[in-house]
């Protein structure tokens, strides 16, 4: 029985451990690839003809884009080490404690960020919903108690158990 109550059902734990999460961490980690390439290619050269204050913008957000993915992959490999059996669940509580999910958002409101190469921003974007579903997951799975209460991008709790139910059968 759950501790939320009788009806409620935890499709969390299932999902970390099927197809479904194979193919978030593939995601995830291609996203990681993806940006990394970005950013040292075509993103490099977009970051060098613009205004100064998109300039400024872009290195700051290009290190808050490298953080956020570095701790989804992070949560990722941690989570995928679970699944394997090549940590155990408590091993993964005291490294997961290092891994930050719910931070890193942004500023679309920012002097310079319409002015910021739109291949850059897509990525931007991507890396949020992808820590969303992320983040709903962790708590799903390692704070129940919080999830019932977690409402992600101000969404009311019917969207949240709907993006939740999302993630777990992969159909974002």
């Amino acid at each position: 029985m759950s501790e939320r109550g009788l009806n409620t059902v935890s499709f969390a734990g299932h999902a970390a451990a099927s197809a479904q999460f194979k193919a978030l961490y593939s995601e995830g980690m291609g996203l990681v690839e993806e940006t990394a390439s970005y950013l040292d290619g075509p993103g490099r050269l977009a970051s060098k003809v613009l205004p100064r204050m998109a300039s400024v913008l872009y290195a700051a957000e290009s290190m808050r884009l490298t953080t956020r993915l570095m701790q989804m992959a992070s949560w990722l490999l941690l989570q995928r080490a679970v699944n394997n059996g090549e940590m155990s669940r408590d091993q993964v509580l005291s490294e997961k404690s290092k891994v930050r999910l719910d931070s890193f958002n942004v500023d679309r409101s920012a002097p310079g960020w319409s002015e910021l190469p739109e291949a850059f921003r897509d990525l931007i974007e991507r890396s949020l919903r992808l820590q969303n579903r992320v983040a709903l997951l962790d708590r799903e799975i390692y704070r129940p108690q919080e999830a019932s209460t977690f409402v992600p991008d101000n969404q009311n709790g019917v969207k949240a158990q709907i993006k939740l139910l999302q993630t777990a059968f992969g159909t974002n």
